[in-house]
Formats: structure tokens, C-alpha cells, sequence
């Protein structure tokens, strides 16, 4: 039957993808619903006007992040070294700050001091008190104070004044650190792929045939005895022995559960909220910017922001630009044009007037993502701790979880993803190796 499988997998991202296809590799049934259009999820790619391949979603794999560069790998894909000089350049008000300035130093303290504390021990206090409120109450000047909470922002995305300073401390030590997550050489931000992270989820695809039903939005997850069954918003039924679910818990509010969940996953899913991040891609003939200053900024100006250089060592230029947090929800009401406007002229005092001119333009806001409801993750409201990371992902019955924000490694990232999909693929594998056993002990 078309509507049946021994596994159901809900959501076409990169985790439920790499589940599904390493099911399919063993020989199990495995069937992949996903209520968008198109597959990929958070992963989003696009080519520009000038033949060159970009990322909307996720697109670095970070240093040490091996299971994402196997995939890219077995794809065919080519990686390449961020291009970076090592700093970026701190702009406020058109000037650039000096990382000798007692602002960037102080903030810089901070960030050790926080290093220290997420790896030692992180007071049980500090789920009350939200970051944009630790950073107003402890950082003295303001240049410190706008460099911390859009470094929070562009690695987090979280909204400041509701994600708790306990909940990013505690997250630092499964992302191996602060100086990884900033850090573009050698850090979170390592390298690019030349022909976009979309390879990856393509094959995935690819091997798949037949397996996936886009345009599937689940409104009701009943178990009953061996069997599960889910409900579409169009009112088709499907039937599956097991079912993977990789939606991440802000956004299993809308479906309902027979029976229902326990009250700690209710309020798992009732105590997060996704991240809030816009992504925008400049597109040049040249990477001009590096015969200057380079193309990695700290923009501290309201809407904060960061920029890097993710053009590819043969070219055309790309300038990536992350908005992330509570600035980035200045940005929803702005035309199209002004956005753009408002993000380039800042950089033209360093780079040039050129920069206001690129030859293509691409733009996302992820919180507007009616499927996927912003990025790059899940996380826990200020003064709750359902949702720290990893997040639960324990077998319910004959539903088991997946998705970045469960990762035991680099939750949030792509590496994350694909770590739950392999993590939960071993699980059903084996439970439904467990269940042919005792069946054949019975006979």
C-alpha cells in the first residue's frame, strides 16, 4: 500500500533523510512525508544569476565535523577553506573598532570568562536571567555590550531577552567551545562547498525513490497496539510500524497526540521557541573586497550584524550577511529593496561604492518559514529547562526522535543533523530486529 511502510519518517531536512536512506540501506520499508513543497528543510540552496552555487540555509561544515564532510564527500562535492584574515573588521557608526580598544578587549574577557564557566560549572541561578539582561547588568560599556549580544545572536540565534544566559552556557561545551563556534579557520565556520550543501540532501534523495511525498502536513500522531497511525491536514491516512519524527519541538504544537505525550514533552514543546535569523547572499563578478580589508565584518549598528566572505577560490564574489536574533525582526517590514540598501551601505565605507551594486541578490528570514519556523535551531525559553540541549529524544512507544536540536555533537548545526539521523536509524533498526525476534520465539 502506498500509505504504508514499516517506517514512516516526518520531515525531508537532512536528518530525516540521512534516517531514512540508511533504513532503506538495510532493506526496511521506509516511507518520508514532509509538509513543504520541496525537501531539504533548514538546508536551502539556490544558483545565481551568474552560474554560482549558494546557500539560504546551512552551509559550513565546521572543523571536526566529519559526518557532514563524508556526506559532502560521497555526494561528489568540492570543499574549499573559508576565506578569512583571521579577524573580522568591527564597524560601528562607519568606523572601525580597534580590537586593541578597551571595549573589544573587555568583551573579550567575557567571552573567556564564559568559556571557563561553561566547562566548569554554571550556576543553577542563571536559568532566570536572561542574556541581553546578564550582558546589561555586567558589561560596563556600550561597544562591549552590542559586540556580545550580537555574537549570542549570530551563533545562537535566539532572542536575547528570551533565551536564558544558563541555557547558551551550558550549550558552548557540545559545539566544542566559543572559539569554535566564532571561529571561521579552524572553527564552526571552516569551509563551503563549492557546488552548495544541496548535494547532499539531492542524493539522499535520490536514493529514495518513490519514498517521499512532499506537500504532507501532519495534524494527529494516534498509536494504537503495533501500529501508528497519522493524519494529513488533507485528511489521507498513513500507517507505519515505527515513526521517526524530526520536527523540532517548537513546531509539534499544531499536531495532536493519542494518546497524549507525557506532560514533560508537552512542555518541551510549549517552552521553545525556533531561532530568529534573516540570510542574505550579495552576488559580485569579483571578490573585490579582498584586494582591501577583506570580507569578514562585526557590524554593531542597529540591526547588528555579521558578514563573511563565502565566495568560492575561483569566483564570482559572495558576501554572506546573518542577522540573527531580535534584529533580524526589524528587517520584516522593510521592502526588498530597502533591505538590501540598508545592509550594503554600511560596508560601503570600507569597501567601496562597488559593493552597492552586486549583480545578484538573495534573501531569507527563516523565522518567516511557515514549515520550518526559523533557524538554526530550537531553544529554551528563559526560566525553563525542558529544552537545553541536547533535547529529549527518548523513544515514545513506537515513536522515536531526531533532528539537530537532539544531537549529542554539535546540536544545531548540520553535523548535528545528520548525527541524529544516524543515531535514529541504529535505534529503529534495532527495534524492529528485537520485534522480529520475539515474534519468531513465539511461533
Amino acid at each position: 500500500m502506498a500509505n504504508h511502510a514499516q517506517v514512516i519518517v516526518i520531515g525531508a531536512g537532512l536528518s530525516g533523510l540521512t534516517a531514512a536512506s540508511e533504513l532503506h540501506r538495510q532493506g526496511i520499508d521506509v516511507l518520508v512525508l514532509e509538509a513543504a513543497p520541496n525537501i531539504g528543510g533548514r538546508v536551502n540552496s539556490a544558483t545565481t544569476k551568474l552560474g554560482s552555487h549558494l546557500d539560504l540555509g546551512g552551509q559550513w561544515i565546521g572543523h571536526g565535523h566529519h559526518r557532514i564532510a563524508a556526506l559532502v564527500d560521497k555526494a561528489g562535492g568540492t570543499t574549499y577553506p573559508t576565506f578569512s584574515r583571521g579577524l573580522p573588521t568591527i564597524v560601528r557608526q562607519g568606523r572601525t573598532v580597534s580590537i586593541f580598544s578597551p571595549s573589544v578587549l573587555l568583551a573579550s574577557v567575557y567571552l573567556v570568562l564564559l568559556e571557563l564557566v561553561s566547562r566548569m560549572y554554571v550556576p543553577q541561578s542563571w536559568i532566570a536571567v536572561s542574556v541581553d539582561k546578564a550582558i546589561a547588568t555586567c558589561v560596563p560599556l556600550e561597544i562591549a555590550r552590542q559586540l556580545l549580544c550580537l555574537l549570542v545572536a549570530v551563533s545562537s540565534t535566539a532572542e536575547s531577552g528570551m533565551y536564558s544566559i544558563y541555557s547558551f552556557a551550558r550549550s558552548i561545551p557540545l559545539s566544542g567551545g566559543l572559539s569554535t563556534m566564532l571561529g571561521t579557520q579552524g572553527g564552526a565556520q571552516d569551509s563551503l562547498v563549492v557546488e552548495s550543501m544541496g548535494i547532499t540532501t539531492s542524493m539522499l534523495a535520490n536514493e529514495l525513490p518513490g519514498k517521499i511525498l512532499t506537500d504532507k502536513h501532519i495534524t494527529s500522531v494516534s498509536q494504537h497496539s503495533d501500529e501508528v497511525t497519522l493524519r494529513t491536514a488533507s485528511g489521507e491516512h498513513f500507517h507505519a510500524s515505527k515513526v521517526i519524527i524530526t520536527i523540532p519541538p517548537p513546531m509539534l504544537k499544531g499536531i495532536t497526540f493519542d494518546p497524549p505525550l507525557s506532560s514533560d514533552r508537552i512542555a518541551l514543546h510549549e517552552n521553545t521557541r525556533m531561532g530568529v535569523v534573516y540570510k542574505a547572499l550579495a552576488i559580485f563578478e569579483h571578490h573585490f573586497w579582498r584586494d582591501g580589508p577583506g570580507g569578514e565584518f562585526l557590524i554593531l549598528d542597529d540591526p547588528a550584524c555579521g558578514v563573511f566572505d563565502s565566495s568560492s577560490p575561483g569566483g564570482p564574489g559572495h558576501l554572506c550577511f546573518l542577522v540573527a536574533g531580535t534584529p533580524a525582526r526589524q528587517l520584516d517590514q522593510l521592502d526588498a529593496t530597502v533591505r538590501r540598501e540598508m545592509l550594503l551601505s554600511r560596508l560601503a565605507p570600507h569597501l567601496g561604492h562597488q559593493v552597492l551594486n552586486p549583480v545578484d541578490w538573495h534573501e531569507k528570514a527563516w523565522h518567516l518559514d511557515e514549515f520550518c519556523g526559523g533557524g538554526y535551531l530550537g531553544y529554551p525559553l528563559v526560566g525553563t529547562s525542558e529544552g537545553l540541549l541536547p533535547m529529549p529524544h527518548a523513544p515514545i512507544g513506537n515513536l522515536h526522535w531526531a533532528g539537530t536540536e537532539t544531537a549529542q555533537e554539535h546540536p544545531g548545526y548540520l553535523e548535528g543533523a545528520v548525527q541524529s539521523g544516524e543515531r535514529v536509524a541504529c535505534e529503529v533498526a534495532r527495534a524492529l530486529r528485537g520485534e522480529h525476534a520475539g515474534s519468531q520465539e513465539k511461533m
